[in-house]
């Protein structure tokens, strides 16, 4: 008789964390886009293959620290993102307050960051979408400011690239929020709050 030896439990996920963007070559690297960068460097970071797909989206489970969560890339193009968030979140048990969203936003200054526990969409069609599928506005976001549009309308800014000098600063920004996404998921948000708003 042969004995097989039981198989770690994996813990369930305490977080979801979403990167909102477009999917497609032809969006990579665009301002609409930041989220799914923030995604991609914690994936890479923390060794989370985004290797799933279910409900619309690409995503992956593993590590940040001590903490378990899912990462996702909503794959239903920007204005349906809570047709993918909605179902995962229903399937492993996560309440608004533990789905962290990330995405651009105009009114603040290319390269900042802020965090907020909850708030309106402030006509951003991810969260509009995110709010009429979760049913409240009471989620946990980190915005990268991208800047309004100057000389040119909304959806050509939003879906243009960042310039070189743009870049640099954006980098910056993805990279913070990495680290308090970190924050928020293994201490609090109050936590993350310290590292992110800043400037």
């Amino acid at each position: 008789m042969t004995f097989r030896r039981a198989s770690k439990p994996t813990l369930p996920p305490e977080w979801i964390i979403v990167g909102l963007g477009n999917p497609g070559g032809e969006y990579r690297g665009t301002r609409h886009n930041v989220g799914f960068e923030v995604i991609d460097y914690l994936s890479e970071k923390h060794k989370i293959k985004l290797d799933k797909g279910k409900h619309n989206a690409r995503f992956g489970l593993g590590k940040i620290g001590d903490t378990q969560v899912v990462l996702v890339k909503p794959m239903t193009y920007m204005n349906l993102s809570g047709r993918s968030v909605a179902p995962l979140a229903r399937e492993y048990g996560i309440l608004p307050d533990r789905i962290l969203v990330i995405a651009d936003d105009l009114d603040l200054r290319l390269g900042r960051t802020r965090l907020k526990p909850g708030g309106s969409a402030g006509g951003h069609n991810g969260h509009k979408s995110l709010i009429a599928s979760l049913g409240t506005t009471e989620y946990p976001r980190l915005k990268v400011g991208i800047d309004a549009a100057a000389g040119s309308t909304t959806i050509d800014h939003v879906l243009g690239p960042f310039t070189p000098d743009e870049r640099v600063s954006v980098d910056l920004a993805v990279r913070r929020a990495a680290e308090g996404i970190v924050a928020i998921v293994n201490e609090s948000l109050e936590s993350g709050m310290n590292l992110v708003n800043v400037g």
